[in-house]
């Protein structure tokens, strides 16, 4: 459903990522996790085509993306940083034609909103709704047309407790029915609930995966990081 075959898209600075190559399959969640600065955003923006590799291949559905049919993106559902939505708009008007841009029926949003617990601000503008609120306006309707890959950057930010345990179920449901998910997270502990695997990103590389099993995450985390920082200055010393 999602590959990336040595992609590489360096930015001037030289911040960006090298030599990716994973897959995510159906039925699949897969976490990517790692420090601010990392690379998790620029790899989920190469996925979505809102970047292009200078080197590599990405695979969405099946297809190279050059030739992806633009009908195939309505298979997709993505939230990346901060939701899309007019600020003029309601609740209910913007799930409404996040459905059509999708193809989907409009009833879908009705459904959405119910599920995603957003009856009470239904038809409230977007811009006076919480952070949490839009939030979850932007999760539903990345999912409200039951996309076959969802891509979410950081998708539990700003929501509550109740909103964190929501998504975990929804996403849960949705890969258990065939979906193939890509979910970025610096919640250790969240993502371990719910990834069948967890991928570490360094310094705008993949590093390997993390053993969810353990009893101390963030340990085990910090710590195949800091080997990395080590092994790469050392590298440059000999180079």
């Amino acid at each position: 459903m999602l590959a990336f075959e040595n992609v590489t898209r360096v930015f001037r600075g030289g911040a960006g990522v090298t030599d990716l190559t994973f897959a995510v399959e159906p039925g699949e969640v897969v976490a990517l996790i790692g420090l601010n600065g990392a690379g998790k955003t620029t790899l989920m923006r190469l996925a979505l085509e809102m970047l292009r590799p200078q080197a590599g291949m990405v695979r969405v559905l099946g297809y190279p993306m050059s030739e992806l049919p633009a009908a195939r993106w309505a298979h997709v559902g993505a939230l990346i940083e901060v939701p899309l939505a007019y600020p003029e708009l309601t609740v209910r008007k913007n799930l409404h034609l996040a459905a059509l841009l999708h193809g989907a029926s409009p009833e879908c949003a009705r459904s959405a909103i119910g599920t995603w617990r957003l009856t009470p601000v239904a038809d409230r503008r977007f811009r006076r709704l919480s952070l949490g609120n839009r939030q979850r306006v932007g999760l539903a309707a990345a999912m409200q047309h039951d996309p076959r890959l969802i891509v979410l950057d950081e998708p539990s930010n700003a929501l509550d407790p109740a909103s964190v345990i929501l998504l975990r179920e929804e996403l849960i449901r949705r890969a258990r029915e065939g979906a193939s998910i890509l979910v970025s997270s610096h919640h250790l502990d969240e993502v371990a609930r719910i990834a069948d695997r967890v991928l570490l990103m360094n310094a705008g590389r993949l590093i390997g995966s993390l053993d969810t099993t353990g009893h101390d995450l963030e340990r085990a985390f910090f710590d195949r990081i800091r080997e990395d920082d080590e092994q790469n200055q050392t590298a440059e010393v000999f180079r």
